[in-house]
């Protein structure tokens, strides 16, 4: 392996850990504002990538896809990497419903929001004459957008899930059965050709729309 190689790879797995840490810190932020301390307490509502990592999910996997994503091989689209999930206790919730679908979509909206101040950001560095860096944050703003539209998959124990589970009624107890099996289930749907062609799609057109509100391309 090259260090030019290795380079690109940490380089893009720092941007991935800051990314899911920001995500982490919109659930556990918006549990706390529902009402729900435990995440608070626990210091998830912190922006130290520490707290948020798990060592399998969010450093193995994560440079493992990295890697094989470099070489061009298909080993990549198996696996999948993920940060410490964020406690919930419904019982401390004011509307356990209507909080548990805010909290789910806290940490994709933050991602959206993030894009759209990278992609403001790389738009800057061009007016101030810095153009190398802008390519940084284009490439941290698609990965970002990708994170967003990824959790919105309705598979458990994405964050889209929530959302299905209290509009069809489902138990907190049948989901977290669900839940155990979920990521053998996103790996299942992730080779789906029309699966991964639709986020494709979905990722470039809200980039493409970012993008050009800034008057980028």
């Amino acid at each position: 392996m090259n260090q030019e190689l290795i380079q690109s790879i940490l380089v893009s797995y720092a941007g991935l850990v800051l990314l899911l840490t920001f995500h982490e810190v919109g659930h556990a932020w918006m549990a706390w504002k529902c009402g729900d301390d435990t995440a608070k307490k626990l210091g998830r509502v912190s922006l130290n990538p520490l707290v948020h990592m798990e060592f399998l999910g969010t450093v193995v996997l994560p440079l493992a896809i990295l890697y094989l994503g470099s070489t061009g091989s298909a080993a990549a689209s198996f696996l999948v990497g993920w940060a410490k999930p964020v406690p919930v206790d419904a019982n401390k919730l004011k509307s356990p419903k209507v909080d548990d679908i805010l909290i789910s979509m806290a940490g994709p909206a933050v991602n959206l929001i993030l894009a759209i101040l990278l992609l403001a950001l790389a738009r800057m560095f061009y007016m101030v004459d810095l153009p190398a860096a802008a390519p940084i944050c284009k490439s941290m703003a698609q990965l970002s957008l990708m994170l967003c539209f990824f959790n919105l998959i309705p598979i458990p124990p994405l964050d889209g899930s929530h959302v299905v589970r209290v509009l069809i009624g489902m138990s907190i107890e049948t989901y977290l059965k669900l839940a155990q099996y979920g990521f053998i289930l996103v790996i299942l749907a992730l080779q789906i050709p029309g699966l991964r062609l639709a986020l494709y799609r979905v990722n470039r057109s809200c980039y493409q729309t970012i993008a050009g509100w800034f008057g980028l391309t």
